[in-house]
């Protein structure tokens, strides 16, 4: 077992102690690095949201889920959920509707042309332009939109990140 004393938090970070350090690994083989595969949002309408994610091109996948949708956005799943069921889900108390939460997500474009018209296409799904599109002092092109939840997007073009045949984002060595 991991030591008391090995946690930062003390006896208040107790359910993390349980932890045996032969659970960080699996088979006598490091556990592999952490990868992003799905983002859930906490959502007020699911069937408003599924609407705008769906206009925005994300295909909708198991359908006969009930009380959650799935989107497929590229190598990460976007699932929607019922927020104040989310929040009960990870053991949290639901803040403000709208308010934000220290979350951006990101959606990163081709050309400025793209993001210009990427952003067109959310508001007129359903989203709420936040920041217009603008030259960025790293040398790119963003804007923001809010999705129907409030959820921030940032539509982007870096050209030092390149996207692959797939828009996959591309990070430099």
């Amino acid at each position: 077992m991991i030591a008391v004393e090995e946690c930062e938090n003390g006896p208040e970070d107790a359910p993390a102690r349980e932890l045996t350090r032969e659970a960080v690994r699996r088979g006598g083989r490091e556990v592999p690095p952490l990868r992003l595969s799905l983002v859930t949002l906490g959502v007020a309408d699911l069937v408003r949201a599924a609407a705008f994610y769906e206009k925005l091109g994300l295909a909708r996948k198991v359908r006969e889920a009930g009380g959650v949708v799935f989107l497929e956005a590229g190598p990460v799943v976007l699932a929607l959920y019922p927020r104040h069921e989310l929040a009960t889900d990870a053991g949290v108390v639901d803040g403000r509707h709208g308010q934000f939460g220290g979350v951006a997500l990101a959606c990163n474009r081709a050309s400025r042309a793209d993001v210009d018209a990427t952003l067109i296409r959310a508001v007129a799904a359903g989203g709420r332009a936040l920041r217009p599109a603008q030259a960025t002092f790293w040398g790119g092109y963003s804007g923001y939109v809010a999705d129907p939840d409030g959820y921030p997007w940032e539509i982007a073009h870096n050209p030092g990140f390149g996207l692959d045949e797939e828009g996959r984002l591309i990070l430099p060595a």
